[in-house]
C-alpha cells in the first residue's frame, strides 16, 4: 500500500519559523484547512510527516514499499494531483526552478537534502502554490478559502439560517455546518464565500465580508468586524476588527482592537485593545525579522502585520508595529510599541525590558491553557517546548 508523506523542505521550514518550531510545514493552516488536511482529503487517506526529529513523536512518519514524498509547503490542486498520480517509481517531480515537488521511491531513507540524481527527473511546468514565507500564509488565504470551500461544499448541503434578523448577501455562497448558531449578523458573500464550521457561534451584530472561514466551535463575538480573506481556525474566540488574517486554532482575540495582515499560531491570546500596525507611514516595504539571517529583511510588502508563535500572549493595550515577529511561549506587555522581534520564551516588553521566561513556569501556563479547553498537554508537548527553549537560547 502506498504511503503519502509530506516532507519539510529545510530551507522553507527555516523561513516559516516561528510556526514550524512546533509543527511540520504541512501543519500550517491556509484557507479553511491545514495543508496536511487538504492532502488527506484529496487522496482520501491518512498522511504522515517527514519533519524534525524532535517533532517526530507527535507527527510520526509511516513508510512502506511505495513511498510518495510531497513537499509539505505545497497546496494541492487537480492539475498537480494528476501529475503525481502519473509519477513512476524511483522518480522525482521538479518545478521549473528545479525545486523538489514530489518523489516516488521504495527507499525508506530518502531525504530532501539528497541530490535527486539517482531518480528519473520530470519537470512540472504548471504554476504551483507554495507557502515559502510566513506572509505567504495570509497572501494566499483568500484563494485557498475559495478552493477549500469548493471541495468541502461540492457534495454537502448547507444548514439553513433560521434567525430572522440575520441578513445575507449572495446566500448561495454561504455554507453552514451542523450545529452552528448565527444571530443578528450580516454575512456578505458577494466577493467570496463564507464558511461557518460545525458548532460555531456568530454573535449579535457581527459583520462578515467573504472570503471568510470560521472553524469548529469557534466564537465570533458581538459586534465583530471581519474583513475579507480571514480565517479563524477551530476552537477560537475572536472579536474587534480583523482583516486578512489567519488564526490557526485554539487562540483568542476576544476583545476590541485591530488585527490586520497577520498570522497567529495555536494557544495564543491577545489582551483587550491589543492592536497591530500593518502599513508604514511612509508607505515603504515592511521589514521583518528573518530566522535565516537573524536580521530585519524586506518583505517586499506594503501591508504586513503581526506573526505570533504558539503559546504566546499579549497583555491589554499591547501595540505591535508593522512586521513584528513574536516567537513561541512569549508573555509580552507594557507601554509603547513592542520590538520588531520578541524571541521565544521572553517575558516583558520594550519599555520594561525582556527577561527569560522560566521554562517550568512557561510549561505550567501552557498546561493550564490547554487543559482548560479539555485538551491534554502531555509529555510529547513538553518535550517539544523544551527543544524550542534550547534552540532559541541564543536569541534571548
Amino acid at each position: 500500500m502506498r504511503s503519502i508523506i509530506l516532507f519539510d523542505d529545510p530551507v522553507i521550514r527555516l523561513q516559516l519559523l516561528p510556526f514550524t518550531y512546533t509543527r511540520p510545514v504541512a501543519g500550517i493552516r491556509c484557507g479553511i484547512r491545514t495543508i496536511a488536511e487538504k492532502w488527506s482529503e484529496w487522496f482520501q487517506t491518512d498522511i504522515s510527516y517527514q519533519t524534525e526529529s524532535y517533532l517526530a513523536h507527535r507527527f510520526p512518519i509511516k513508510k512502506s514499499e511505495d513511498n510518495l514524498y510531497i513537499n509539505g509547503a505545497l497546496c494541492p490542486d487537480a492539475s498537480f494531483l494528476a501529475a503525481i498520480e502519473k509519477l513512476a517509481p524511483e522518480s522525482v517531480l521538479l518545478s521549473k526552478e528545479n525545486e523538489i515537488l514530489a518523489v516516488r521511491t521504495s527507499s525508506t531513507e530518502w531525504s530532501p537534502t539528497e541530490k535527486p540524481d539517482k531518480l528519473v527527473s520530470q519537470i512540472y511546468n504548471e504554476p504551483v502554490i507554495i507557502i515559502r514565507q510566513i506572509w505567504d500564509i495570509f497572501l494566499n488565504n483568500g484563494a485557498q478559502i475559495k478552493a477549500d470551500f469548493a471541495r468541502i461544499t461540492s457534495s454537502k448541503k448547507s444548514e439553513k439560517i433560521t434567525d430572522p434578523f440575520t441578513h445575507c448577501y449572495n446566500p448561495e455562497n454561504i455554507f453552514i455546518e451542523e450545529g452552528a448558531v448565527i444571530k443578528a449578523a450580516i454575512l456578505n458573500a458577494e466577493n467570496g464565500p463564507i464558511y461557518i464550521g460545525k458548532n460555531a457561534s456568530i454573535q449579535e451584530g457581527a459583520t462578515i465580508q467573504g472570503p471568510f472561514a470560521i472553524g469548529e466551535s469557534s466564537v465570533l463575538a458581538q459586534g465583530a468586524k471581519i474583513r475579507p480573506n480571514t480565517t479563524v481556525g477551530p476552537f477560537c474566540k475572536v472579536g474587534g476588527e480583523v482583516s486578512n488574517c489567519v488564526i490557526f486554532g485554539y487562540s483568542n482575540k476576544g476583545h476590541d482592537g485591530y488585527l490586520g495582515n497577520s498570522v497567529l499560531g495555536e494557544w495564543c491570546n491577545l489582551g483587550a485593545n491589543t492592536n497591530n500596525s500593518n502599513l508604514k507611514n511612509d508607505h515603504t516595504a515592511v521589514k521583518i525579522h528573518s530566522y535565516v539571517t537573524g536580521k530585519l529583511e524586506s518583505s517586499g510588502l506594503l501591508f504586513c502585520g503581526l506573526f505570533m508563535g504558539d503559546y504566546s500572549k499579549a497583555g491589554i493595550s499591547t501595540m505591535f508595529n508593522t512586521g513584528t515577529v513574536v516567537g513561541v511561549s512569549v508573555n509580552v506587555f507594557g507601554a509603547g510599541f513592542q520590538s520588531k522581534h520578541v524571541p521565544s520564551f521572553s517575558w516583558g516588553g520594550n519599555a520594561e525590558g525582556l527577561t527569560e521566561y522560566r521554562f517550568d513556569k512557561a510549561v505550567a501556563v501552557a498546561k493550564d491553557t490547554v487543559n482548560r479547553r479539555g485538551v491534554t498537554f502531555d509529555e510529547s508537548d513538553e518535550n517539544i517546548m523544551k527543544q524550542v527553549f534550547d534552540q532559541t537560547q541564543n536569541q534571548r
